[in-house]
């Protein structure tokens, strides 16, 4: 949605890769392998995010040999920083939202669903989501295939039959019991959990 607001691709991927670690300073060919873009497109976006005052350019390794390396980074004393981060935030939710709502209408059969770790930002949680239902995994894998090209970030996922999570949950299974005492959101519960 936001990549529609900014007029470019490479400009939302580049700003969602400087805000997602502000501090870092990352140069031109780090930042085309990161988003995926055409070097020419990469300079083109960055000359205009600096002339913005949005992103500034640092000074490289002053100990490299060598041609030195022109870095980038987020300017955290720009008027539109805290702005930009709330924005490129919400899109992150609603993203997750969508992505939550897209698996609910195309998976039938799902008793439990849960979401845990990247989704509460609770690093303690074995997964990031849990299935438990007569649910078809090709679907499962390419919707979160997709999801993980749009976040440029990997889910870790489980899936179990009723049958399967009814046994874990009756012998206390380690991996149910961490997930259930990481921060978590249910999403569907016919099991009553």
């Amino acid at each position: 949605m936001l990549e529609h607001l900014f007029g470019s691709k490479t400009r939302y991927k580049l700003l969602k890769t400087f805000f997602h670690e502000p501090g870092e300073a990352l140069f031109v060919r780090e930042l085309v392998r990161a988003i995926d873009a055409q070097i020419n497109a990469v300079r083109r976006e960055l000359e205009l995010l600096c002339n913005m005052g949005i992103i500034e350019c640092v000074p490289g390794d002053v100990k490299q040999k060598g041609p030195k390396k022109k870095y980038y980074q987020v300017n955290a004393q720009s008027l539109l920083f805290t702005e930009l981060q709330a924005l490129l935030q919400k899109d992150k939710v609603l993203g997750k939202q969508e992505f939550v709502e897209t698996l609910r209408h195309k998976l039938g059969g799902i008793e439990l669903f849960i979401l845990s770790g990247c989704f509460t930002s609770d690093t303690r949680a074995p997964t990031d989501m849990l299935l438990v239902g007569n649910v078809e995994e090709k679907v499962v894998e390419k919707i979160i295939s997709d999801f993980e090209q749009q976040f440029d970030a990997p889910i870790r996922y489980t899936i179990m039959t009723g049958n399967e999570f009814k046994d874990r949950r009756h012998v206390m299974d380690k991996f149910l019991f961490a997930i259930f005492e990481a921060k978590h959101i249910k999403v569907e519960n016919q099991v009553g959990v």
